[in-house]
Protein backbone atom coordinates (compact mmCIF):
# COMPACT_ATOMS: atom_id res chain seq x y z
CA UNK A 1 0.00 0.00 0.00
CA UNK A 2 2.88 2.68 0.64
CA UNK A 3 4.54 1.97 -2.88
CA UNK A 4 0.64 2.04 -4.60
CA UNK A 5 0.36 5.68 -2.85
CA UNK A 6 4.36 6.47 -3.56
CA UNK A 7 3.18 5.71 -7.13
CA UNK A 8 0.42 8.18 -7.13
CA UNK A 9 2.68 10.47 -6.02
CA UNK A 10 4.84 10.33 -8.43
CA UNK A 11 2.13 9.42 -11.27
CA UNK A 12 0.50 13.04 -10.04
CA UNK A 13 4.31 14.83 -9.71
CA UNK A 14 5.85 13.39 -13.14
CA UNK A 15 2.57 13.43 -15.21
CA UNK A 16 3.32 17.04 -16.42
CA UNK A 17 6.33 15.95 -18.40
CA UNK A 18 4.89 13.89 -21.07
CA UNK A 19 1.91 16.79 -20.89
CA UNK A 20 4.22 19.51 -21.55
CA UNK A 21 4.05 19.02 -25.08
CA UNK A 22 0.24 19.78 -25.72
CA UNK A 23 0.55 22.13 -22.71
CA UNK A 24 2.88 24.14 -24.48
CA UNK A 25 0.83 24.08 -27.42
CA UNK A 26 -2.24 25.14 -26.01
CA UNK A 27 -1.01 27.85 -23.59
CA UNK A 28 1.96 28.88 -25.38
CA UNK A 29 4.43 28.66 -23.11
CA UNK A 30 8.42 28.66 -23.18
CA UNK A 31 10.64 26.10 -22.29
CA UNK A 32 11.64 28.45 -19.41
CA UNK A 33 8.01 28.45 -18.08
CA UNK A 34 7.42 24.57 -18.37
CA UNK A 35 10.43 23.86 -16.55
CA UNK A 36 9.56 26.36 -13.52
CA UNK A 37 5.76 25.30 -13.69
CA UNK A 38 7.04 21.66 -13.27
CA UNK A 39 9.68 21.92 -11.08
CA UNK A 40 9.53 25.44 -9.25
CA UNK A 41 5.71 25.29 -8.75
CA UNK A 42 5.52 21.89 -7.40
CA UNK A 43 8.61 22.16 -5.31
CA UNK A 44 8.21 25.45 -3.37
CA UNK A 45 5.36 24.20 -1.05
CA UNK A 46 6.26 21.12 -1.36
CA UNK A 47 9.87 22.16 0.41
CA UNK A 48 8.47 24.62 3.13
CA UNK A 49 5.83 22.21 4.61
CA UNK A 50 7.31 18.80 4.32
CA UNK A 51 9.08 19.65 7.77
CA UNK A 52 6.40 20.88 9.97
CA UNK A 53 4.51 18.29 8.87
CA UNK A 54 7.17 15.68 9.44
CA UNK A 55 7.09 17.21 13.03
CA UNK A 56 3.57 16.39 13.33
CA UNK A 57 4.55 12.86 12.43
CA UNK A 58 7.08 12.58 14.62
CA UNK A 59 4.03 12.69 17.49
CA UNK A 60 1.43 11.52 16.20
CA UNK A 61 -0.50 9.20 13.50
CA UNK A 62 1.64 8.53 10.28
CA UNK A 63 -0.92 6.63 8.50
CA UNK A 64 -3.50 9.33 8.98
CA UNK A 65 -0.97 12.29 7.57
CA UNK A 66 -0.55 10.30 5.00
CA UNK A 67 -4.10 9.37 3.44
CA UNK A 68 -5.06 13.35 3.94
CA UNK A 69 -2.03 14.40 1.70
CA UNK A 70 -3.16 12.01 -0.74
CA UNK A 71 -6.38 13.21 -0.88
CA UNK A 72 -5.10 16.84 -1.16
CA UNK A 73 -2.58 16.52 -4.02
CA UNK A 74 -4.88 14.50 -5.92
CA UNK A 75 -7.26 16.61 -5.88
CA UNK A 76 -5.50 19.67 -6.97
CA UNK A 77 -4.02 17.49 -9.83
CA UNK A 78 -7.07 17.41 -10.60
CA UNK A 79 -7.50 20.91 -10.71
CA UNK A 80 -4.30 21.30 -12.74
CA UNK A 81 -7.02 20.11 -15.82
CA UNK A 82 -9.10 23.06 -15.51
CA UNK A 83 -6.25 25.92 -15.92
CA UNK A 84 -6.35 28.13 -18.58
CA UNK A 85 -3.42 30.38 -18.12
CA UNK A 86 0.45 29.87 -16.80
CA UNK A 87 -0.07 30.79 -13.43
CA UNK A 88 -3.46 29.19 -13.19
CA UNK A 89 -1.54 26.02 -13.69
CA UNK A 90 1.72 27.29 -11.34
CA UNK A 91 -0.88 28.09 -8.54
CA UNK A 92 -2.56 24.47 -9.15
CA UNK A 93 0.64 23.32 -9.11
CA UNK A 94 1.70 24.85 -6.11
CA UNK A 95 -1.63 23.23 -4.09
CA UNK A 96 0.42 19.35 -5.41
CA UNK A 97 3.01 20.26 -3.51
CA UNK A 98 1.05 21.33 -0.93
CA UNK A 99 -0.51 17.94 -0.48
CA UNK A 100 2.77 15.39 -1.47
CA UNK A 101 4.72 17.74 1.40
CA UNK A 102 3.07 14.85 3.28
CA UNK A 103 3.46 12.05 2.04
CA UNK A 104 7.04 10.97 2.01
CA UNK A 105 8.84 11.81 5.42
CA UNK A 106 6.36 10.28 7.34
CA UNK A 107 6.17 6.98 5.16
CA UNK A 108 10.08 6.49 5.79
CA UNK A 109 9.24 6.76 9.03
CA UNK A 110 6.87 3.80 8.47
CA UNK A 111 9.07 1.50 6.86
CA UNK A 112 11.64 2.13 9.61
CA UNK A 113 9.25 0.24 11.98
CA UNK A 114 8.46 -2.07 10.02
CA UNK A 115 11.94 -3.97 9.38
CA UNK A 116 15.28 -3.77 10.81
CA UNK A 117 18.39 -2.40 10.50
CA UNK A 118 19.99 -4.95 8.34
CA UNK A 119 17.02 -4.87 6.03
CA UNK A 120 15.94 -1.20 5.36
CA UNK A 121 17.91 -0.16 2.63
CA UNK A 122 16.30 -3.11 0.61
CA UNK A 123 12.88 -2.35 2.27
CA UNK A 124 13.41 1.99 1.57
CA UNK A 125 14.67 0.49 -2.33
CA UNK A 126 11.54 -1.28 -2.78
CA UNK A 127 9.32 1.20 -1.22
CA UNK A 128 11.43 3.76 -3.48
CA UNK A 129 9.92 1.30 -6.60
CA UNK A 130 6.89 4.14 -6.75
CA UNK A 131 9.49 6.56 -8.34
CA UNK A 132 10.20 4.60 -11.79
CA UNK A 133 6.66 3.21 -11.40
CA UNK A 134 4.45 6.22 -10.78
CA UNK A 135 6.86 7.86 -13.32
CA UNK A 136 6.20 5.69 -16.20
CA UNK A 137 3.09 5.34 -15.50
CA UNK A 138 2.56 9.13 -15.12
CA UNK A 139 4.23 9.53 -19.20
CA UNK A 140 2.21 6.49 -20.40
CA UNK A 141 -1.37 7.69 -19.32
CA UNK A 142 -0.72 10.94 -19.88
CA UNK A 143 0.34 9.99 -23.10
CA UNK A 144 -2.34 7.51 -23.80
CA UNK A 145 -5.19 9.69 -22.81
CA UNK A 146 -4.10 13.08 -23.97
CA UNK A 147 -3.37 11.46 -27.88
CA UNK A 148 -7.04 10.11 -27.44
CA UNK A 149 -8.77 12.87 -25.38
CA UNK A 150 -6.88 15.99 -24.57
CA UNK A 151 -4.53 16.70 -21.58
CA UNK A 152 -6.88 18.44 -19.15
CA UNK A 153 -8.59 14.98 -18.73
CA UNK A 154 -5.16 13.28 -18.24
CA UNK A 155 -5.26 15.51 -14.88
CA UNK A 156 -8.46 14.98 -13.98
CA UNK A 157 -8.59 11.05 -13.99
CA UNK A 158 -5.05 10.69 -12.02
CA UNK A 159 -6.42 12.91 -9.30
CA UNK A 160 -9.70 11.38 -9.00
CA UNK A 161 -8.14 7.91 -8.75
CA UNK A 162 -5.88 8.83 -6.41
CA UNK A 163 -9.27 10.45 -4.20
CA UNK A 164 -10.32 6.89 -4.17
CA UNK A 165 -7.44 4.99 -3.52
CA UNK A 166 -7.38 7.37 0.08
CA UNK A 167 -9.85 5.53 2.20
CA UNK A 168 -8.40 2.18 1.17
CA UNK A 169 -5.15 2.93 2.39
CA UNK A 170 -6.64 4.79 5.80
CA UNK A 171 -8.19 0.83 6.73
CA UNK A 172 -5.89 -1.52 5.57
CA UNK A 173 -2.25 0.29 6.50
CA UNK A 174 -2.03 0.02 10.22
CA UNK A 175 0.74 2.33 12.32
CA UNK A 176 3.65 0.14 14.16
CA UNK A 177 4.77 1.01 17.21
CA UNK A 178 7.97 3.27 16.87
CA UNK A 179 11.38 2.31 16.99
CA UNK A 180 9.95 -1.24 17.44
CA UNK A 181 13.33 -2.60 15.85
CA UNK A 182 15.81 -0.34 17.58
CA UNK A 183 17.68 -0.58 20.81
CA UNK A 184 15.30 -0.98 23.93
CA UNK A 185 16.80 2.34 25.75
CA UNK A 186 16.39 4.15 22.05
CA UNK A 187 14.16 7.17 22.71
CA UNK A 188 10.91 7.31 21.41
CA UNK A 189 9.64 10.82 23.06
CA UNK A 190 8.88 13.79 20.70
CA UNK A 191 11.37 15.30 19.50
CA UNK A 192 11.78 19.58 18.85
CA UNK A 193 12.95 20.82 16.01
CA UNK A 194 15.86 22.52 17.62
CA UNK A 195 17.16 19.18 19.14
CA UNK A 196 17.32 17.89 15.20
CA UNK A 197 18.96 20.43 14.20
CA UNK A 198 21.47 20.55 17.11
CA UNK A 199 22.35 16.62 16.63
CA UNK A 200 22.23 16.99 12.65
CA UNK A 201 24.82 19.93 12.97
CA UNK A 202 27.43 17.51 14.16
CA UNK A 203 26.49 15.04 11.25
CA UNK A 204 28.90 15.88 8.33
CA UNK A 205 28.12 13.15 6.45
CA UNK A 206 23.76 13.76 6.92
CA UNK A 207 25.03 17.60 4.85
CA UNK A 208 27.08 15.85 2.40
CA UNK A 209 24.85 12.88 1.70
CA UNK A 210 21.61 15.82 1.41
CA UNK A 211 23.46 18.14 -1.10
CA UNK A 212 24.67 14.95 -3.07
CA UNK A 213 21.41 13.66 -3.57
CA UNK A 214 20.17 17.18 -4.53
CA UNK A 215 22.95 17.60 -6.80
CA UNK A 216 22.02 14.61 -8.49
CA UNK A 217 18.25 14.89 -8.74
CA UNK A 218 18.87 18.08 -10.27
CA UNK A 219 20.08 15.94 -13.38
CA UNK A 220 17.03 13.06 -12.19
CA UNK A 221 13.91 15.39 -12.36
CA UNK A 222 14.94 17.24 -15.16
CA UNK A 223 15.66 13.75 -17.27
CA UNK A 224 11.74 12.73 -15.68
CA UNK A 225 10.63 16.28 -17.44
CA UNK A 226 12.16 17.15 -20.32
CA UNK A 227 13.01 13.64 -21.83
CA UNK A 228 9.81 13.07 -23.12
CA UNK A 229 10.02 16.80 -25.10
CA UNK A 230 13.45 15.03 -26.50
CA UNK A 231 12.19 12.20 -27.91
CA UNK A 232 9.59 14.61 -29.64
CA UNK A 233 11.91 16.92 -30.97
CA UNK A 234 15.00 15.22 -31.66
CA UNK A 235 13.86 11.96 -32.84
CA UNK A 236 10.85 12.82 -34.16
CA UNK A 237 8.23 10.86 -32.35
CA UNK A 238 4.34 11.23 -31.40
CA UNK A 239 3.62 12.05 -28.12
CA UNK A 240 2.19 8.92 -27.55
CA UNK A 241 5.01 6.69 -29.43
CA UNK A 242 7.29 9.17 -26.50
CA UNK A 243 5.59 8.30 -23.49
CA UNK A 244 5.29 4.34 -23.92
CA UNK A 245 9.40 4.96 -25.03
CA UNK A 246 10.65 6.48 -22.08
CA UNK A 247 8.14 4.72 -19.89
CA UNK A 248 9.43 1.51 -20.21
CA UNK A 249 13.07 3.04 -19.89
CA UNK A 250 12.18 4.39 -16.28
CA UNK A 251 10.09 1.32 -15.38
CA UNK A 252 12.92 -1.07 -16.54
CA UNK A 253 15.99 0.74 -15.77
CA UNK A 254 14.47 2.02 -12.17
CA UNK A 255 13.34 -0.95 -10.78
CA UNK A 256 16.66 -2.36 -11.39
CA UNK A 257 18.74 0.35 -10.56
CA UNK A 258 16.75 0.67 -7.15
CA UNK A 259 17.15 -2.94 -6.17
CA UNK A 260 20.38 -2.94 -6.94
CA UNK A 261 21.68 -0.18 -4.94
CA UNK A 262 19.10 -1.31 -1.79
CA UNK A 263 21.11 -5.06 -2.21
CA UNK A 264 24.37 -4.24 -2.26
CA UNK A 265 23.88 -1.49 0.41
CA UNK A 266 22.28 -4.12 2.95
CA UNK A 267 25.17 -6.42 1.68
CA UNK A 268 28.20 -4.28 2.07
CA UNK A 269 27.10 -2.05 4.95
CA UNK A 270 27.83 -4.40 7.70
CA UNK A 271 31.16 -4.17 6.64
CA UNK A 272 31.29 -0.61 6.77
CA UNK A 273 28.93 2.38 7.18
CA UNK A 274 31.10 4.29 4.27
CA UNK A 275 29.94 1.78 1.66
CA UNK A 276 25.96 3.47 1.80
CA UNK A 277 27.71 6.51 0.16
CA UNK A 278 30.51 4.68 -2.13
CA UNK A 279 27.69 2.71 -3.74
CA UNK A 280 25.65 5.78 -5.08
CA UNK A 281 28.97 7.63 -5.84
CA UNK A 282 30.53 4.76 -8.17
CA UNK A 283 27.21 5.04 -9.70
CA UNK A 284 26.69 8.60 -10.31
CA UNK A 285 30.39 8.82 -12.49
CA UNK A 286 29.20 5.47 -14.34
CA UNK A 287 25.98 6.86 -15.48
CA UNK A 288 27.62 9.73 -17.75
CA UNK A 289 29.12 7.51 -20.49
CA UNK A 290 26.59 6.38 -21.33
CA UNK A 291 24.32 9.38 -21.03
CA UNK A 292 26.66 10.98 -23.65
CA UNK A 293 26.37 7.72 -25.98
CA UNK A 294 22.46 7.74 -25.92
CA UNK A 295 21.81 11.32 -26.16
CA UNK A 296 24.28 11.49 -29.08
CA UNK A 297 22.88 8.54 -30.44
CA UNK A 298 20.87 8.99 -34.08
CA UNK A 299 19.83 5.47 -33.40
CA UNK A 300 16.10 4.86 -31.41
CA UNK A 301 17.20 1.28 -30.82
CA UNK A 302 20.51 2.05 -29.47
CA UNK A 303 19.35 5.45 -27.58
CA UNK A 304 17.01 2.88 -25.81
CA UNK A 305 19.51 0.77 -24.91
CA UNK A 306 21.57 2.84 -23.75
CA UNK A 307 19.24 5.22 -22.01
CA UNK A 308 18.50 1.95 -19.44
CA UNK A 309 21.71 1.50 -17.80
CA UNK A 310 22.34 5.45 -16.72
CA UNK A 311 18.82 5.53 -15.64
CA UNK A 312 19.34 2.68 -13.76
CA UNK A 313 22.46 3.79 -12.16
CA UNK A 314 21.06 7.54 -11.47
CA UNK A 315 18.28 5.70 -9.29
CA UNK A 316 21.11 3.88 -7.40
CA UNK A 317 21.73 6.05 -3.86
CA UNK A 318 17.50 5.72 -2.97
CA UNK A 319 17.70 2.70 -0.93
CA UNK A 320 21.31 2.89 0.50
CA UNK A 321 20.69 6.80 1.17
CA UNK A 322 17.51 6.80 2.30
CA UNK A 323 18.36 3.82 4.70
CA UNK A 324 21.65 6.20 6.21
CA UNK A 325 19.54 8.86 6.74
CA UNK A 326 17.16 6.95 9.11
CA UNK A 327 20.25 5.72 10.90
CA UNK A 328 21.89 9.07 11.30
CA UNK A 329 19.09 9.94 13.98
CA UNK A 330 17.61 7.98 16.40
CA UNK A 331 13.68 6.65 16.23
CA UNK A 332 12.34 9.77 17.24
CA UNK A 333 13.45 11.93 15.06
CA UNK A 334 13.52 10.47 12.09
CA UNK A 335 10.32 11.98 9.96
CA UNK A 336 11.77 15.49 10.97
CA UNK A 337 15.14 14.32 9.90
CA UNK A 338 14.22 12.50 6.48
CA UNK A 339 11.87 15.67 5.91
CA UNK A 340 15.38 18.26 6.33
CA UNK A 341 16.85 15.98 3.57
CA UNK A 342 14.11 16.07 1.18
CA UNK A 343 14.22 19.74 2.17
CA UNK A 344 17.25 20.10 0.95
CA UNK A 345 16.77 17.21 -1.91
CA UNK A 346 13.91 18.45 -3.13
CA UNK A 347 13.98 22.13 -3.28
CA UNK A 348 17.55 22.08 -5.01
CA UNK A 349 16.75 18.83 -7.47
CA UNK A 350 12.56 19.50 -8.55
CA UNK A 351 13.14 23.37 -7.72
CA UNK A 352 15.87 23.87 -9.84
CA UNK A 353 16.83 21.04 -12.40
CA UNK A 354 13.53 20.69 -14.24
CA UNK A 355 13.93 24.91 -15.01
CA UNK A 356 18.04 25.08 -15.01
CA UNK A 357 17.34 22.49 -18.22
CA UNK A 358 14.63 24.17 -19.79
CA UNK A 359 16.82 27.76 -19.05
CA UNK A 360 19.55 26.33 -20.73
CA UNK A 361 17.71 24.77 -23.98
CA UNK A 362 16.24 28.08 -24.32
CA UNK A 363 19.57 30.15 -24.27
CA UNK A 364 21.33 27.32 -26.75
CA UNK A 365 18.32 27.58 -29.23
CA UNK A 366 20.24 30.06 -31.15
CA UNK A 367 23.07 28.02 -31.50
CA UNK A 368 21.65 24.53 -31.92
CA UNK A 369 17.99 25.17 -33.27
CA UNK A 370 15.46 22.01 -32.21
CA UNK A 371 18.67 20.08 -31.14
CA UNK A 372 18.93 22.53 -28.38
CA UNK A 373 17.34 20.36 -25.26
CA UNK A 374 20.26 17.58 -26.45
CA UNK A 375 23.12 19.77 -25.37
CA UNK A 376 21.44 20.69 -22.36
CA UNK A 377 21.00 17.49 -21.06
CA UNK A 378 24.71 17.06 -22.41
CA UNK A 379 25.96 19.71 -20.05
CA UNK A 380 23.43 18.41 -16.98
CA UNK A 381 25.89 15.48 -16.76
CA UNK A 382 28.02 17.53 -14.89
CA UNK A 383 25.74 17.27 -11.81
CA UNK A 384 26.69 13.74 -11.18
CA UNK A 385 30.03 14.54 -10.85
CA UNK A 386 28.91 17.20 -8.36
CA UNK A 387 26.70 14.60 -6.32
CA UNK A 388 29.66 11.70 -6.69
CA UNK A 389 32.20 13.93 -4.84
CA UNK A 390 29.84 15.11 -2.18
CA UNK A 391 29.11 11.15 -1.65
CA UNK A 392 32.67 10.18 -1.79
CA UNK A 393 33.40 12.97 0.92
CA UNK A 394 30.40 12.02 3.41
CA UNK A 395 31.41 8.08 3.10
CA UNK A 396 34.70 9.41 5.36
CA UNK A 397 32.08 10.25 7.80
CA UNK A 398 29.54 7.98 8.03
CA UNK A 399 30.65 5.68 10.24
CA UNK A 400 31.00 8.09 13.57
CA UNK A 401 28.11 9.34 12.35
CA UNK A 402 25.59 6.22 12.61
CA UNK A 403 23.43 6.20 15.81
Amino acid sequence: MLVLVYTFNFIDRQIVGILAVPIKADLGLTDTQLGLMGGLAFALFYTLLGIPIAMIADRSNRTRIITIALVVWSAMTAVCGLAQNFWQLFLARLGVGVGEAGGVAPAYSLVADYFPSHQRARALGAYSFGVPIGSALGIVLGGVIASLIDWRTAFVAVGIAGILLAPVFHLVVKEPPRGRFDAPAANTRPARFGEVMRLLLGKRSFWGLSFGASASSMMGYGMFFWLPSFFVRSHGLTLLEASLYFGTILLIGGMAGIWLGGTLADRFGARGRRYYALIPAVAFVATIPFYVGAVTSGSLAVAFALFLVPTAFGLVWLGPVLSAIQHVVPPHMRATASAIFLFINNLIGIGLGTAALGALSDALVVRHGADSLRYAILYGTSFYVIAATLFLLSARRLERDWE
